[in-house]
Formats: C-alpha cells, structure tokens, sequence
C-alpha cells in the first residue's frame, strides 16, 4: 500500500508541494546539517520518531530530544543526502529503502553563544512500518511519538534553559518524562501547521 494512502500523509504532501521553504542566512561562518522527520501511519494515527542524543562533552546539543540528521559531509551532493545517510548511521534506518520523501520544511540557523554558526534544513519522510532500529554511540534512546500527543495544547509549556552565561525561558512540548524544545520543537511547530 502506498504511504500517501493515508489521508493525513497526502494532506501533509499536498501542503509541502505547495510551498517554497525558506532558506535560512549563509553569512559566514556556517555549516550544514540536515535532520530527518519520520512519520508512520501507526494504530493510533500518524506517529514521528525521536531521538534522545546521547550526553557527550563538547556536543551542544548532548542528551537533547531531537530528529536523526546531523553535519554534511564535503562530498555529499545534497542536504537530503545528509539527512539520508545520518539516520542510516545514527538509527540503522535505511530511508533509501524504506522511506518516501515529502519534501522538506524552513530552514533553521539558530543565532545562540553557545551553539555553532550551523544551518539545519529538516526533511519530511513517510516510512511505510515501524523499522527495527539500531542505536549508534551518539544516541541513547529512541521512541515513537503519535502527533495527536505532540500537538496537543495540553502539552505545551515554558520552561528555564541553564547553560552556562545563559539562564533563559523557551517554549517545549512535554511527552511522557521529555521534554521537546530547541530547534525541534521550532521543526514540529511549522510541520504542525501542514496538518491544519
């Protein structure tokens, strides 16, 4: 059966054909990175894959709810290369195989001290099951999440970042014991605006 078989897929298609994503500034320095957002048509409706980073010195964005993707290598061709083969090397998902583009959302460059000058443009990918997954080292867990539950208004909170120099309030989605902020929540907000 073909992924866009369910009505909330072909919407979600329909609605990333229609726009032009936009780019996010290229002054220098920067680089780029590209992240996968998996959706599956589950039993209790559509569902998206998370990840939890694992925690590591020197990685900004360690022990982080986030999307499989990661920094483009010089010989890969395309971003969605990128966000191809990191969710291949960080989950054993091989979206080349069993996954369907959607097309892809704005691009984030996020303008914080404490993070690196990076660019980050999400994908949108259908996968057609629940694939068997395969943790690397930068991963310490993953899990499946239905939308209804991400977009819940019930869910949505602010809460206090500490990091050192920086002691700031951000809007996050609770789901069960994580918490959603960041660059992903700032993902999953525009990509909710596809379902309305």
């Amino acid at each position: 059966m073909s992924v866009h078989a369910h009505p909330s897929l072909a919407k979600i298609t329909h609605a990333l054909s229609k726009r032009v994503p936009i780019p996010a500034p290229r002054d220098e320095p920067f680089f780029e990175a590209a992240v996968a957002l998996l959706i599956h048509s589950g039993d209790d409706g559509l569902e998206t894959l998370f990840i939890k980073r694992a925690t590591r010195e020197g990685d900004p964005w360690s022990g982080q709810i986030a999307l499989p993707g990661g920094k483009r290598d010089a010989h890969e061709e395309s971003l969605v290369r990128t966000a191809v083969r990191e969710t291949r090397e960080e989950i054993g998902v091989d979206l080349d195989t069993i996954g369907t583009l959607l097309g892809e959302l704005d691009e984030l460059r996020p303008r914080t001290a404490m993070l690196p000058p990076i660019v980050v443009r999400p994908y949108v990918f259908a996968v057609r099951e629940r694939p068997a997954l395969a943790l690397n080292e930068e991963v310490a867990e993953a899990f499946w999440v239905p939308l209804r539950e991400v977009f819940d208004p019930e869910r949505r909170q602010e809460i206090t970042i500490s990091f050192p120099g920086i002691h700031a309030k951000r809007s996050a989605i609770g789901v069960g014991e994580h918490m959603i902020w960041g660059m992903t929540e700032h993902i999953l907000r525009t990509f909710e605006g596809l379902m309305r």
